[in-house]
C-alpha cells in the first residue's frame, strides 16, 4: 500500500457560488493539468482555460482541494505514482493489521457494513426497497441509493447525465422496488462528504449486494486507508487469489458505493490510475481532495 499524500504530492472575478459549480471548475481544472503536466503549466496559463483570475482561481482550487495547483501538478505525475510503487509492500498488511479502528483509518470514513443474502442477491433485489435522490458533492451530483439496512449504493453524474447514471445503477438491480426519497437520503449525503462528520461513535452503514466474490474485493477495499492507494494484484494476494488481479479489476469496477468503498485508491501494476466507472477526471479529483483532508488531519 502506498501513500498517496507523497503521490499526489482587486478585479478578481468572484467565481459562482455551490459545490456543484465549484467542482466543475476544479474538474476542468484537473483535466487540463492532467493532460498537460509534463510542460507544467502555469498558474495564469491554467486561469485562462478555465476563465477565472488567477488569484481566484488558487484560492478556490486551494479550499477545494488543500493543496495549490502548482502542487497538485507535481502529485500527479506518473512518475510519482510509479516512484510510489517502490514502497514497501509491508505496509498493505500493516494498515489491514490494525484493523477498521486501527490508527490507519482515524482520519478515514468509519464504517459498518454486511452482505446482502445470496437469496436477494439472486433474486436481483426482488422485494428490496430502494430509495434514492441526487445530492451536491464535492464531485458533482452524487446519487445516494438506501435500504431499510444502510447505504447500497452511491454514483455520480455531471450536470444533465442524472438520468443515464440513475438508469446505471437501476440496471445493478433490477428486480428491486426504487422510490425517490431526497429527504430520505440527505443525511447520507451529509454523513458521507463532510468529514467532520466521520466519527467512529457514529460509523456509517452499508448493505452490499453482489457476488460472494465481489463483495469479497469491496469487504478487502474498506482496508485501504485514506491517503494510501493499493494495486489490484496487491487485492487479489489479500483475498488469497494471487493470479486473479484482473477479476479483482472487474470487481472494482463493479463497485456499488462509490467513494466510501475506495475504488478509486486502486491502481494498476504500472502506477497508472487505470479506469475509473465515473471519469478519470473525478477519480484524480477525489485522490487530490483526499489528500487535503488528510494533510489537515495530520496538521
Amino acid at each position: 500500500m502506498l501513500n498517496i499524500a507523497t503521490a499526489l504530492a482587486s478585479a478578481d472575478p468572484a467565481p459562482p457560488a455551490g459545490p456543484e459549480s465549484d467542482y466543475e471548475i476544479v474538474r476542468r481544472a484537473i483535466e487540463f493539468m492532467t493532460e498537460r503536466w509534463r510542460e507544467q503549466p502555469s498558474l495564469d496559463r491554467l486561469a485562462a482555460h478555465v476563465g477565472m483570475n488567477p488569484l481566484a482561481l488558487q484560492k478556490l482550487f486551494t479550499r477545494w482541494c488543500g493543496l495549490s495547483p502548482k502542487a497538485f501538478i507535481q502529485a500527479h505525475t506518473l512518475d510519482r505514482a510509479r516512484a510510489l510503487l517502490a514502497d514497501d509492500a509491508s505496509i498493505l498488511d500493516t494498515s489491514y493489521e490494525v484493523g477498521l479502528s486501527g490508527p490507519g483509518r482515524l482520519h478515514d470514513l468509519f464504517v459498518t457494513h454486511e452482505a446482502m443474502s445470496p437469496g436477494a442477491y439472486k433474486a436481483r433485489g426482488e422485494g428490496v426497497v430502494i430509495r434514492w435522490g441526487f445530492h451536491n458533492s464535492p464531485f458533482g451530483h452524487a446519487l445516494i441509493m438506501i435500504t431499510d439496512r444502510g447505504l447500497a449504493g452511491l454514483a455520480f453524474a455531471d450536470l444533465g447525465d442524472e438520468r443515464a447514471a440513475l438508469l446505471d445503477m437501476q440496471g445493478r438491480f433490477p428486480c428491486a422496488d426504487y422510490i425517490e426519497d431526497q429527504a430520505a437520503t440527505a443525511c447520507y449525503a451529509a454523513r458521507i462528504f463532510e468529514p467532520e462528520r466521520w466519527r467512529p461513535e457514529t460509523p456509517l452503514r452499508l448493505v452490499l449486494i453482489g457476488s460472494d466474490f465481489q463483495v469479497r474485493v469491496w469487504q478487502t477495499l474498506l482496508g485501504v486507508p485514506l491517503g494510501r492507494v493499493a494495486t489490484y494484484s496487491q487485492i487479489a494476494e489479500k483475498i488469497d487469489h494471487p493470479k486473479a488481479a484482473r477479476a479483482v479489476g472487474a470487481a472494482v469496477g463493479r463497485n456499488p458505493i462509490s467513494f466510501v468503498v475506495p475504488c478509486h485508491r486502486i491502481l494498476g501494476k504500472s502506477g497508472a490510475l487505470t479506469g475509473y466507472h465515473w471519469g478519470l477526471t473525478r477519480k484524480r479529483a477525489i485522490l487530490g481532495w483526499e489528500a487535503g483532508v488528510s494533510g489537515r488531519a495530520d496538521d
